[in-house]
């Protein structure tokens, strides 16, 4: 387990990052193309940098719809296995 702590992107943090609005980043959730958000309270969500900087290495090396969903699939595994062993 390692003490570095992660960042968490906003929302419009991830839009100024991705070039998505909001309308299409929460397609992109329901099309399988972009990561769930995390909750951070009651009305607040943000996207752990290291998964937002993944996906937007995967665009910029164009990588198809099909590897894209693959990557998030991954990403939300890695999530939850960091959850499990309390580095989350």
């Amino acid at each position: 387990m390692t003490d570095q702590v992660e960042s968490i992107f906003r929302r419009p943090r991830v839009e100024d990052t991705s070039g998505y609005s909001r309308s299409t980043l929460y397609l992109r959730i329901t099309q399988g193309l972009w990561p769930k958000p995390v909750s951070l309270g009651v009305r607040a969500v943000g996207w752990p940098a290291r998964e937002v900087s993944a996906i937007n290495a995967a665009r910029i090396a164009g990588k198809s719809d099909d590897e894209i969903r693959a990557l998030v699939k991954r990403l939300h595994t890695e999530r939850g296995a960091q959850a499990e062993e309390g580095r989350l």
